[in-house]
């Protein structure tokens, strides 16, 4: 099933050739917070080759003699790729951890003691460093600059092929369990539900990317004709100053965190959103998710599923601010190496694909 996706900007495709690969595409998280130094949790800093988090934890589980929930993690990070991450354990462990960690595919870089484990979510953001091939010197000129760009007006925040599994369709398996109202069976359910749950959310994101371009492109009354919606509102949503248009109701969050409130007065929210002080929420339904209100209510109804109760729900930034861009390009191997940074819960292939305007997942 191919979702086409519906992007933000409106520039002429670019090429390059993009994999993920131990070689290729690195990634390092930002933790939430520093270590306290003391107390009854070893926080390790560990750089990881061709391993997936699950397997990570399994190691260590196995050279420590602990059970693997006791093991603690902020964020799961890929198998194919060179990685960083924070893995908490009980400091009475440690010696076990010494004298049984024995693979080439694992390096402590840094260890430290803290009062609490890492619990998932303990996380600012990640790093990014990732290789393009195969790009000529004009379009990795128009990468930089359109990339420097997004980082001053931001991204539709969707969620990446991963999400959806090898074959894209893992969300209906999810629908189908989330519909037979059983009690989930263990993370390999509950991460099919989650799929199916973001790709309400991706759907969602796509329709109000799609009205904010025609609004942002055509005249009020041929925008109008277009949304069939009365003149006078599309002549107060273009007057926002930001691409993704806020309507009265929409859930919104202060960026990059903080807690939900309710567009009230539509120019307000929208200065706010424009200088990055707020920025929308996407639903991923579940619940006890908080709905959107007023006219974002009908705009959010569609991709909402009631049924959808086996997980508690949430909601999820539509919109966000790349940062600490930089790019780097070798003339002679036609390789583009790109940096950023992305809050936590975002995907690096979903920039890449908002730059490049095209699917980065590889044709199996």
């Amino acid at each position: 099933m191919n979702h086409i996706k519906i992007y933000a900007y409106n520039h002429t495709p670019l090429s390059f050739d993009f994999k993920q690969t131990i070689e290729r595409f690195f990634v390092e998280e930002v933790p939430l917070y520093a270590p306290t130094k003391t107390g009854n949790y070893l926080i390790l800093k560990i750089k990881k080759t061709d391993m997936s988090t699950w397997k990570l934890i399994t190691v260590l589980a196995k050279a420590t003699g602990l059970q693997e929930r006791d093991i603690g993690y902020a964020g799961l990070k890929d198998k194919n790729a060179t990685t960083i991450q924070y893995i908490s354990l009980p400091k009475r462990y440690e010696k076990e951890l010494n004298k049984n960690l024995t693979t080439e595919k694992i390096e402590i870089l840094e260890h430290s003691y803290n009062k609490a484990p890492i619990k998932i979510g303990h996380l600012k953001g990640n790093r990014f460093s990732i290789v393009l091939h195969h790009i000529n010197n004009k379009d990795a000129k128009f990468f930089n600059t359109t990339a420097k760009k997004m980082q001053v007006a931001g991204i539709p925040n969707y969620y990446g092929y991963q999400r959806f599994g090898e074959d894209s369709r893992s969300f209906l398996q999810g629908k189908e369990i989330a519909h037979s109202g059983k009690r989930l069976k263990g993370s390999k359910e509950k991460l099919l539900v989650s799929a199916y749950q973001s790709y309400l959310y991706n759907k969602w994101l796509g329709s109000r990317i799609k009205l904010s371009a025609i609004i942002s492109k055509y005249k009020a009354d041929e925008a109008s004709t277009k949304l069939q919606y009365p003149l006078e509102l599309v002549k107060v949503l273009a007057k926002q100053p930001q691409f993704f248009k806020l309507f009265l109701g929409d859930v919104v969050m202060p960026y990059p965190f903080g807690k939900i409130d309710y567009v009230k007065d539509m120019m307000q929210s929208a200065k706010a959103f424009e200088q990055k002080k707020i920025a929308p929420t996407g639903l991923l339904c579940g619940s006890t998710a908080p709905r959107a209100k007023s006219d974002a209510s009908y705009l959010e109804e569609e991709y909402d599923d009631t049924e959808l109760n086996a997980l508690k729900g949430d909601r999820r930034f539509a919109w966000i601010w790349p940062k600490e861009v930089e790019t780097y390009y070798d003339f002679n191997t036609k390789k583009l190496t790109v940096e950023f940074y992305l809050p936590k819960g975002s995907y690096a292939t979903t920039f890449l694909e908002e730059i490049g305007k095209f699917s980065l997942k590889a044709k199996s």
